[in-house]
């Protein structure tokens, strides 16, 4: 996975804090951890595509949250960034070199394909059942000044 998804994963928890009334641009975003704003806004115009943030143009436009981070998972920010193909890809090199042989020699799935799709569906199944406002809660339990400081931030730069 990407760093892309924890830089986006983070950033849809900052538009939250900064609220539904401020757009926040990705320069701005990007400068609140240091990243490169280039970067960071393909993962922000990814997340728009996927519906998780709206982008407003103009000077006074960014991007905001398309709906609540109740309404966001973690599999939803996962495969707006990384694309919704599987992590693992069987290439059946067991078909390949000395221990090869005609595709009908192999006529049963791959064994260790047929292990990582149960695992990828697994890693599947529990980023789509935590929201990201569970992350949020986390977050303030663990920092609770973060999001003021955020606000301030966004109001002093």
């Amino acid at each position: 996975m990407s760093e892309g998804v924890e830089w986006a994963l983070h950033s849809c928890v900052n538009l939250a804090w900064a609220g539904p009334d401020r757009a926040v641009s990705a320069a701005r975003l990007a400068a609140w951890h240091e990243l490169p704003a280039a970067y960071l806004n393909k993962q922000l115009q990814a997340l728009a595509r996927a519906g998780i943030v709206t982008s407003t143009p103009g000077p006074r436009g960014g991007f905001r949250l398309a709906r609540p981070l109740d309404r966001i998972t973690l599999m939803d920010v996962v495969a707006a960034v990384e694309g919704p193909e599987e992590a693992f890809r069987c290439a059946e090199i067991r078909q390949q070199g000395p221990g090869g042989g005609p595709p009908s020699a192999f006529s049963a799935d791959c064994a260790i394909a047929h292990a990582m799709t149960r695992a990828e569906l697994a890693w599947r199944r529990e980023l789509a059942a935590q929201h990201l406002d569970e992350i949020r809660q986390q977050a303030e339990r663990q920092a609770p000044q973060a999001p003021q400081r955020l606000r301030d931030w966004l109001a002093a730069h």
